[in-house]
């Protein structure tokens, strides 16, 4: 449970919030719980989620939506049964064909089964042929969930299949599958996301266009993917990427979380070798780079000190900076 729902002035508490494959909400207000299963039902399955309600709740706002919808927004007068729709939630959508969210589980090198959600073109139903493209999460203390995801649809569209690995590092999964998080257990994570491009290659995507993009930490493992499995992606792209860890740990002196942000990098043998930009004469695909300037969770001397060392190693490196943008 990683959340709760409350309705009106007083905030009354009506139920959680989970994650299994995809979110989901248990109210145990038996009244809108029973609202909530009657309109999902009138809105072709789709989750529905209870925002707010009036003083004398004769009237909700709530959101209802899917893997392959970024919902919309509703009025409810259940007295009258009314449903009233009141905006999208990403106007740009509308009428666009947009595409399942497929839950998959794939092997690690070790045999672990790791899970993640598998995103194809609109009316494709399988991988063979496709360009493909393994997309891992940021955090890395989080999870990707089977809801909608803007970047994945995006790329989807565009023509690729997208494979989002929950790894090992990520939250949501037990202290286990946790480990000691994506950065102190680098080795384990890497291998779990370089395992899914190993996968997407065995159900049949094109090898010569296999790619990887990331942001933040998801950049980092982009580019730490590079490191490892050189001759596997032919492409990286990486979005405010963590490149160096014992800068980031420097960086982190006059930040509030500072001495979190250090405890949870720790230290030792695994900084060096963890550290794309320590290691940038491995990767030999081409690297593109985005990275805003105002970036204070990776700041962006992190960008240009992983653009600077694939230069000096000879390597194909483009770094675009865009003024004034946070993280």
């Amino acid at each position: 449970v990683d959340g709760i729902v409350t309705l009106g002035l007083a905030r009354r508490f009506v139920g959680v919030s989970y994650v299994t494959e995809r979110r989901h909400v248990e109210y145990f207000d038996s009244a809108v719980g029973a609202m909530a299963r009657s309109l999902s039902r009138a809105l072709g399955g789709r989750e529905v989620v209870f925002i707010d309600q009036t003083i004398d709740a004769s009237a909700y706002l709530l959101w209802a939506g899917s893997g392959s919808d970024p919902g919309r927004y509703y009025l409810y007068r259940p007295a009258q049964r009314q449903l009233r729709p009141l905006l999208a939630a990403n106007p740009r959508l509308e009428g666009l064909t947009l595409s399942q969210v497929t839950p998959v589980t794939y092997p690690a090198a070790d045999g672990t089964m790791i899970p993640g959600y598998l995103t194809l073109p609109p009316g494709r139903t399988e991988v063979r042929g496709l360009p493909g493209i393994v997309l891992p999460h940021g955090g890395p203390s989080a999870r990707d969930e089977g809801d909608f995801d803007w970047l994945a649809q995006s790329l989807a569209h565009a023509g690729y299949a997208v494979l989002q690995p929950n790894y090992r590092g990520s939250s949501g999964y037990g202290d286990a599958w946790y480990v000691n998080n994506g950065f102190q257990s680098w080795r384990l994570a890497i291998g779990d996301v370089s395992d899914g491009g190993r996968w997407l290659l065995s159900q049949g995507a094109d090898a010569s266009r296999l790619s990887i993009v990331g942001w933040s930490y998801g950049g980092y493992a982009a580019l730490q993917s590079g490191v490892v499995a050189p001759d596997l992606f032919k492409s990286i792209v990486a979005i405010a990427p963590v490149t160096d860890l014992e800068r980031m740990r420097r960086d982190t002196t006059r930040r509030f979380n500072g001495r979190w942000v250090r405890d949870f990098i720790g230290e030792g043998p695994h900084i060096r070798a963890g550290s794309p930009a320590q290691n940038a004469s491995a990767i030999t695909a081409p690297v593109l780079m985005f990275h805003g300037t105002l970036d204070t969770n990776v700041v962006i001397e992190q960008g240009r000190i992983m653009h600077r060392a694939l230069q000096e190693a000879g390597r194909q490196s483009e770094l675009v900076e865009f003024e004034g943008l946070e993280h």
